[in-house]
């Protein structure tokens, strides 16, 4: 699947600073030049979502192999439609760290041959880190704000107070929700549904709860008895397998056939994912309040990642923030998923700031796990907050 768009295109000299940015930390290559307006001059993605929704999940030689035949392409279309030639640019900005290892490797290499060649400032980029700060492309936000980032291979809660600035409240301490959401799809042979099969897992689940009753199943929510910022979504998973082979043995019916409840199991299990996610994140917004990292007056919070555009966890999370008195601001759905453009403005930012812009690429290595900023969620631990019942704050959750 091919994505290609220009925002701002002029044929004339650009007096301004160009970066091209080159994403391939996991299944998608992508490529965009950005200038330090933050105009989005021409990118290119592709997609290898139907591949791996053939295999059931992403096998990491064929997710190299696929970047390797179409990272060329895809940088030359995006040079191509910015109008853009590799010498008018004023450095390169790849992911560098956290993904696959395999992915990693490709935009890496292909990244140093081509800064090498043309000799260009390098700037390696945290995936992470430019998924937190696509928000400054999009919108007007100043530092610190609160950062949630959810998606198939993340799940954090960070404040970003600079560039490179992050303190990290927590993250998942197992698996990541999307990742969760595909494998319930998968338990449930959602691709055989009639009205979901060329769905990705956790859309499917978000379509099919649309018209499910969630009361039907109570999962009991994870990590109650710790009041801190982490998350767990792999004993959910496991309740969750439990209760499906149960209700297939109720219905005698095989693994692999549809159940006549599966929507109201989609319903129960989006519920329990969302109140978990809200109810960590309420902690971070009361920590940082109380700890003055945020100032009650202007406090902000940003969710971005593929989770992210699930219609049900962001109205949750609307509603939080609405009750809390914090602005609320997502990036717009297509910069929510991996993409070039967040990489090159990530690029554009470090250039901006003097950060980690590379003459000499001796040494850079790629690095498949990679934290993000500061940790100081034992802090979050120690200050041992209780969440006020969410019921009374959030109308949403009590509907």
């Amino acid at each position: 699947m091919w994505l290609r768009s220009s925002s701002a295109h002029s044929g004339k000299q650009h007096p301004r600073k160009l970066v091209l940015g080159i994403e391939t930390s996991c299944d998608d290559t992508g490529a965009a030049v950005v200038d330090d307006a933050g105009n989005v001059l021409g990118e290119a993605l592709h997609c290898q979502k139907e591949v791996h929704l053939q295999a059931g999940g992403i096998i990491p030689v064929v997710a190299q192999q696929l970047h390797r035949e179409n990272i060329d392409q895809v940088v030359k279309e995006a040079l191509s439609v910015s109008g853009v030639s590799v010498h008018e640019l004023a450095a390169v900005a790849t992911t560098v760290k956290p993904g696959l290892a395999l992915s990693l490797e490709v935009g890496l290499q292909y990244s140093l041959n081509l800064v090498n060649k043309y000799q260009k400032p390098f700037i390696p980029i945290h995936h992470m880190e430019a998924h937190a700060l696509t928000i400054r492309l999009t919108h007007h936000v100043e530092f610190p704000f609160l950062v949630l980032l959810l998606s198939g291979g993340h799940c954090i809660l960070a404040v970003a107070q600079g560039v490179s600035d992050f303190l990290l409240l927590g993250q998942s301490i197992d698996i990541a929700p999307g990742d969760m959401l595909d494998k319930v799809a998968r338990r449930l042979s959602l691709r055989k549904h009639p009205e979901c099969h060329s769905m990705a897992g956790g859309k499917a689940i978000e379509h099919l709860a649309q018209n499910g009753n969630r009361q039907q199943h109570a999962f009991r929510l994870p990590m109650q008895q710790y009041r801190n910022c982490d998350f767990s979504f792999s004993g959910l998973q496991s309740l969750v397998n439990k209760a499906i082979t149960q209700k297939e043995k109720e219905e005698g019916i095989q693994e692999g056939e549809i159940l006549s409840c599966v929507k109201d199991i989609a319903a129960a299990v989006q519920h329990a994912v969302a109140v978990h996610i809200i109810q960590r994140t309420y902690r971070a917004m009361l920590f940082c309040i109380k700890n003055s990292i945020l100032s009650s007056k202007n406090a902000t919070l940003v969710v971005s990642g593929g989770v992210a555009s699930n219609q049900y966890i962001r109205k949750g999370l609307q509603t939080l923030a609405d009750a809390n008195d914090f602005a609320f601001l997502c990036p717009p759905p297509r910069l929510c998923t991996d993409n070039g453009v967040m990489i090159a403005w990530n690029g554009i930012e470090r250039l901006r700031a003097g950060l980690d812009v590379l003459h000499s690429t001796d040494g850079i290595r790629y690095e498949p796990k990679a934290p993000l900023g500061i940790d100081i969620s034992k802090r979050v631990e120690e200050d041992s907050i209780k969440v006020p019942k969410l019921k009374k704050k959030i109308r949403w959750l009590a509907s």
